[in-house]
């Protein structure tokens, strides 16, 4: 499974190196809907994107994440303040006498400023990192599709909900984030052969057992552990993900919503040697087209893409 991707998040690149159109409908649509939900998650780089507008529609974008922006500012200038005033009361009730209460509320304040102080700081930080490109389970992240015979980017949620399915899929079945090739006619039938896209990875994350990246049994009594590894391909480079995607429409008052998954296959043997069992699929720049204007009537030609994939040799380390 890939549980989360560094992922190209400027719809400009995309502008210049495949020609593609950006579908500024269902960004403003996306950014909107951010508004009303600040549970959208949204990877700063893509917001980024947007710091320095050149037209009337990307100026009206910028507007809508500024109105945000300011929101959570206010949200979190209001919980600093909160929090400092708890954190003062406590410590001057422990100048007292030290209550089990007050030393809580002490080491409880102390942590929340921390994070508030954190989350301001990223919000106003204008130079990027590398985590700012970084999207998990239920982000958003831009994927080109083909329309009308134009490749157009769109912002989708990584994690699929199929048209037809209830949104109580999402909770149902959690991975759907990812598509398992071995699965691809059945589970994804509907998607396979019919919409597919294209996400831009240039590294990958995945949860992994400590003991299988040290490639030993657990000893004795040992407790399973987890740690994340990151996996970069060499040489460096982009890859184009494979992915199936899908324009949900519920019952009338049920918002849209455009969703993706990355199709997953057996991994290759640097992957399996570090402990994982998946692996997402880099096709080749010559296959984008052809995988991006699918042909129901012959998956064969899908699967032989697929097969004729990039095969880049994946470096791991443990991510910080």
């Amino acid at each position: 499974m890939c549980y989360s991707a560094e992922v190209q998040e400027d719809y400009r690149w995309y502008i210049r190196t495949f020609g593609a159109k950006i579908s500024i409908v269902d960004f403003v649509h996306l950014y909107t809907a951010r508004l009303a939900d600040p549970k959208i998650r949204i990877a700063k780089a893509m917001v980024a994107a947007f710091a320095q507008p050149k037209t009337a529609d990307e100026r009206a974008i910028k507007a809508l994440i500024d109105e945000y922006d300011a929101s959570q500012t206010a949200k979190l200038e209001q919980e600093l303040f909160k929090q400092k005033k708890r954190l003062a009361d406590a410590e001057r009730a422990l100048k007292t006498r030290a209550t089990k209460k007050a030393q809580d509320d002490q080491r409880i304040a102390t942590n929340k400023i921390t994070w508030a102080r954190g989350k301001l700081d990223d919000l106003r930080r204008t130079s990027l990192k590398d985590k700012d490109s970084r999207i998990f389970p239920g982000w958003y992240a831009p994927v080109m599709v083909m329309e009308g015979g134009e490749r157009v980017l769109k912002p989708m949620r990584y994690q699929c909900r199929p048209q037809g399915k209830p949104a109580f899929y999402d909770t149902k079945y959690p991975g759907t984030y990812n598509a398992r090739r071995d699965n691809l006619e059945g589970f994804w039938k509907s998607q396979f052969g019919h919409t597919h896209g294209i996400m831009v990875v240039n590294a990958f994350y995945e949860n992994v057992s400590r003991h299988k990246v040290e490639q030993r049994e657990l000893a004795p009594g040992e407790k399973e552990e987890n740690v994340v590894l990151e996996f970069k391909p060499r040489p460096r480079q982009d890859m184009l993900v494979a992915c199936l995607w899908s324009h949900w429409k519920g019952k009338v008052g049920e918002p849209d919503l455009l969703s993706f998954a990355a199709i997953t296959d057996e991994p290759p043997a640097e992957i399996a040697a570090a402990g994982h069992d998946r692996c997402i699929i880099p096709i080749k720049p010559e296959n984008a087209d052809a995988w991006l204007k699918p042909q129901a009537s012959d998956l064969a030609a899908m699967n032989a893409i697929l097969d004729d994939r990039q095969r880049p040799y994946y470096e791991h380390r443990m991510a910080a």
